[in-house]
């Protein structure tokens, strides 16, 4: 019997499947981290009340170990994590709603990397949204997501400003593109295919609301052909997003050539439902003020920003942040 003509009816039987699956783990994930934090709440109000103290935590693990040796990561080590993740978590309204979204294993991340409830809740949101692996996890807190997108949320000028809200505050200032395998000295056309090499880290950078629409992007404006370096849609916006990649520093006649492309992708390409174009050109290096200038008069959403091929200092971006929040403070301050 031929079953090509029923292969579509049968994959839907197949997303059902797959559908309730889904559900189950995460009704199991739930039902674990709930678990947990039940367990890290009877320790935490033993280890007070108990005549053992912080010895209660020892006694517990030696009554698994001799009676339950099965069960895994019921260890010292284990039981002070669920006692540390109640005493965190404990009384913090924003966070009861999303603590049994996430894995065990992000928690311990987030619990072990993050210094400030602010830093822990935007890593908690972010692995809800875009279903971070452990893994991806790991690689956004190393590199200083957190404090890259702070530092991007404070626009040096009224352009800049515009710019960011006419994108919905999504995009960074600064990207870290260390997974790329790029020679030196590099041209822009080594970059760019080093990205495709790489495409599933480099979404993973820009967000994994974007999807991949082509590299060398053509588009026809009279009787000339241009070819945008990177094509992408992004979902939340409902809008194509054109990438185009510079070695050097920002120059303000890159703003020219990245309107062109987005007038001819919105008048050619855009369908009536989407938004109109983005434009990201992504640089070595920019001086603000030259961007700033440059983006007064444009009249397209573009946004500038810079990439390192290696991890920045966390330290240093910690501190760039620190200063900026008491900047922010004291401005606040001077205008109450």
């Amino acid at each position: 019997m031929d079953i090509q003509p029923y292969n579509e009816q049968f994959q839907k039987v197949v997303n059902i499947i797959e559908s309730a699956k889904e559900r189950a783990y995460r009704k199991v994930n739930e039902e674990l981290i709930t678990m947990y934090r039940d367990i890290g709440e009877y320790i935490s109000k033993q280890s007070k009340n108990s005549s053992y103290g912080d010895a209660f935590v020892q006694k517990l693990a030696d009554f698994f170990s001799e009676n339950y040796p099965e069960l895994k990561g019921f260890n010292r080590r284990g039981l002070y994590r669920m006692k540390q993740f109640y005493e965190l978590y404990q009384g913090e309204e924003k966070v009861s709603p999303l603590v049994t979204q996430l894995s065990w294993s992000n928690h311990l991340k987030i619990m072990s990397a993050c210094k400030t409830m602010d830093e822990r809740i935007f890593y908690m949101n972010m692995c809800i949204k875009e279903r971070l692996s452990k893994r991806e996890l790991e690689r956004q807190i190393d590199s200083g997501y957190y404090e890259r997108y702070m530092l991007s949320q404070n626009p040096q000028s009224l352009a800049l400003e515009t710019a960011k809200k006419a994108t919905g505050n999504i995009f960074l200032d600064n990207y870290v593109l260390d997974f790329l395998d790029v020679p030196e000295p590099m041209s822009e056309h080594d970059l760019q295919k080093s990205i495709i090499r790489n495409l599933k880290d480099f979404i993973l950078e820009i967000g994994k609301d974007f999807t991949f629409v082509g590299e060398e992007y053509r588009v026809q404006v009279g009787n000339h052909d241009f070819f945008i370096d990177l094509l992408f849609y992004h979902r939340g916006l409902s809008c194509l997003v054109a990438f185009e990649l510079k070695i050097g520093e920002f120059k303000p006649e890159y703003v020219g050539q990245i309107n062109l492309y987005l007038e001819a992708l919105d008048r050619e390409v855009k369908k009536e439902n989407e938004n109109p174009s983005v434009g990201i050109i992504l640089c070595a290096s920019k001086d603000d003020e030259v961007v700033e200038f440059a983006l007064s008069r444009s009249l397209s959403p573009t946004m500038v920003a810079e990439y390192n091929l290696k991890l920045i200092d966390k330290k240093l971006l910690q501190k760039k942040l620190k200063e900026y929040i008491e900047l922010a403070k004291l401005t606040e301050d001077e205008n109450a």
